[in-house]
C-alpha cells in the first residue's frame, strides 16, 4: 500500500485561488488542477479556510492529485459534519483528500478561546465519528501543537515558517509523521521588487500574533517584524531570485527535515488569481 508521503511526493502547490467558489471560474480551476497534476505536483493545498466541499471539484477533475485543506478552521466547520463529508468523498475517491485542520487566529475568529483545548476536543469528536487520524494533519507552529500533530494526526502542515523551524518541527514530530511546510515563492530576480512583492503579502500575517510569536520564538526580533518586516525576515520566509537560488531555498526545507514542501507562488494582483505561468516555471526548475 502506498504511504501518504509517497503519494504526496516532494512538492505541492498552495493556492487561495483554487479554493474560490464563483461558478464562472469552476472550469478554469478544474483545468488548472489537472495541469498541476500533469506538471508533476503531488498535491494542491487550498487556502482561505476551505471546507471539504471546495476540494470536491478538484478531486473530480484529476486522477492522482491529493487535494488538501490548508487549513480548515475548526471554528468554522463542525467535526461531525466534517467526518461525514470526508467519508463521502473517500468512498467516491479513495486516498485523494487530506484534511488539514487549524485553530486560525484570534483577530479573525469571533469567540476565539482555549485554542489547544478546543483542538483536542475537535479531534475527540472526529475520532468518535470514525474519521481516521492518518488522514489528517494539523497546522502546528509551537511545541504543544506539534506534539498533538504527532500523537493525534498523520503529521503537520506549518505555514509561514523557515528551514530552522522545520528542523525543530522534525525533532518534535520524530521520524515517521508527515512534515509539509508551506513556502512562498516570488519568481523575480530583482531584490527590491521581489521584496516589495513579498512585503505586500507578508503585511497581513504580521498583524497575527500566532505568526509573530512564532517568529520571536525561533530567533527573530521585534525589529524584524515591524515596518513590513526586515530583509532578514522576508528572505527567510520567501524564496525569490533566479532558478538556482529558489531551488536552493526549497531544498533547504527538505534538508531540514520536510517530507513535502507546499509552494505558494506570490505575484502582484489578486490573492485569488491562478498564477499558472508561475506554476509552470516552478515545475521546470524542480525537474
Amino acid at each position: 500500500m502506498t504511504s501518504l508521503k509517497e503519494t504526496l511526493g516532494r512538492y505541492g502547490i498552495w493556492s487561495g485561488g483554487l479554493r474560490a467558489e464563483d461558478p464562472e471560474g469552476l472550469t478554469e480551476r478544474a483545468e488548472a488542477a489537472a495541469e498541476l497534476e500533469e506538471l508533476g505536483f503531488g498535491s494542491v493545498w487550498l487556502g482561505g479556510s476551505p471546507g471539504i466541499r471546495h476540494a470536491v471539484p478538484l478531486v473530480e477533475a484529476t486522477s492522482r492529485l491529493v487535494v488538501a485543506t490548508g487549513i480548515q478552521s475548526i471554528w468554522q466547520y463542525g467535526a461531525t459534519e466534517t467526518a461525514a463529508e470526508f467519508a463521502e468523498l473517500e468512498a467516491a475517491h479513495p486516498g485523494r483528500f487530506l484534511l488539514g485542520l487549524g485553530v486560525s487566529h484570534a483577530p479573525l475568529t469571533e469567540g476565539y478561546r482555549r485554542p489547544y483545548a478546543t483542538m483536542v476536543e475537535y479531534l475527540d469528536a472526529l475520532d468518535a465519528a470514525g474519521h481516521p487520524a492518518e488522514r489528517r494533519v494539523l497546522a502546528a507552529l509551537g511545541p504543544k501543537m506539534l506534539r498533538l500533530s504527532r500523537d493525534r494526526a498523520a503529521g503537520s502542515h506549518p505555514y509561514l515558517v523557515t528551514p530552522e523551524h522545520t528542523a525543530q518541527a522534525r525533532e518534535a514530530l520524530g521520524e515517521l509523521p508527515l512534515l509539509a511546510p508551506e513556502l512562498k515563492v516570488v519568481l523575480d530576480t530583482d531584490p527590491d521588487r521581489a521584496r516589495a512583492t513579498a512585503r505586500a503579502t507578508l503585511a497581513m500575517y504580521l498583524a497575527l500574533p500566532n505568526y509573530t510569536g512564532n517568529f520571536l520564538r525561533i530567533g527573530f526580533t521585534e525589529d524584524d517584524i515591524k515596518d513590513g518586516g526586515s530583509d532578514r525576515l522576508v528572505d527567510a520566509v520567501f524564496a525569490w531570485g533566479d532558478e538556482d537560488r529558489i531551488r536552493g531555498r526549497i531544498d533547504s526545507f527538505l534538508t531540514a527535515g520536510a517530507d513535502h514542501v507546499t509552494l505558494q507562488v506570490i505575484e502582484d494582483g489578486s490573492r485569488t488569481a491562478l498564477p499558472r505561468d508561475g506554476w509552470r516555471r516552478l515545475a521546470t526548475l524542480l525537474k
